[in-house]
């Protein structure tokens, strides 16, 4: 085996670390003239107590501001967060998006400053005609970071399950994906706001552990084409995880 290929080797084992869980960091998501657009949106805006989108157990830790879901600020912000997805490759590799909840923005500082250790909903109702309601279900959760974390003391958003806990706390427009199966909260913010957008993702492959597999081995087959060009190896590959895709996809 040469060299550049057991770099590759080792790569796909230190991104399967046994005592984190799956936590993908997506860059610029937004640019700086579009954060500058949601900050003046956000300057603006009608916040009001995010308990009232809380389901009774959220209620109890629930503890921070939230934009009304159709007011305009709201609308604007989350076409700016979803037209930088889909200019996100490693988003679609990483969550293989069937269904979105609609974005949400929220703020916390001053006197609603957290929110305690919770697990979301399995499933969201979204919206649809009257009487064919659409819900989603909240395989993958992600945050997208309105502000820099030196405008804000606090604020960092803990992800536990059973490969341990990590913090999270990103420049602003960059996000985070994490498995909708896992224990999170935001810690208290202690000086100044912390601006995020956030929402689910009703992923085409519904297991956490089978996305990871072909989420790892889309980016492996992406460095290996670098190093080495496109070869009978990385297109037998490339066809093993359509296959896999295949067979455990549902649309």
């Amino acid at each position: 085996m040469g060299k550049d290929y057991l770099t590759v080797a080792l790569a796909v084992c230190a991104t399967r670390h046994p005592r984190r869980p799956m936590l993908i960091t997506l860059p610029h998501i937004l640019s700086s003239e579009e954060l500058k657009r949601v900050r003046q949106l956000l300057d603006m805006a009608p916040w009001q107590d995010g308990r009232e989108s809380a389901g009774p157990q959220a209620r109890t830790v629930k503890n921070n501001e939230q934009l009304p879901h159709d007011c305009e600020a709201a609308q604007a912000v989350r076409q700016l967060v979803m037209a930088g997805l889909n200019r996100s490759a490693i988003f679609f590799s990483a969550a293989l998006p069937l269904r979105v909840f609609t974005p949400r923005i929220n703020r916390y500082g001053g006197h609603a400053n957290a929110y305690g250790a919770h697990i979301d909903n399995a499933v969201r109702l979204k919206g649809g005609e009257p009487g064919n309601p659409t819900y989603v279900r909240t395989d993958v959760s992600c945050t997208v970071f309105l502000n820099d974390p030196d405008e804000y003391e606090g604020g960092e958003l803990t992800v536990s399950d059973t490969f341990g806990t990590r913090g999270v706390k990103l420049p602003a427009g960059h996000a985070v994906l994490y498995p909708g199966t896992s224990l999170h909260e935001v810690t208290p913010v202690t000086r100044g706001h912390r601006l995020a957008c956030f929402f689910w993702v009703q992923s085409m492959v519904r297991s956490d552990e089978q996305r990871r597999l072909l989420y790892e081995l889309d980016m492996n087959l992406l460095s290996l084409r670098e190093c080495h060009g496109e070869t009978l190896e990385t297109t037998a590959l490339t066809g093993t995880y359509h296959n896999l895709l295949r067979m455990w996809a549902e649309t």
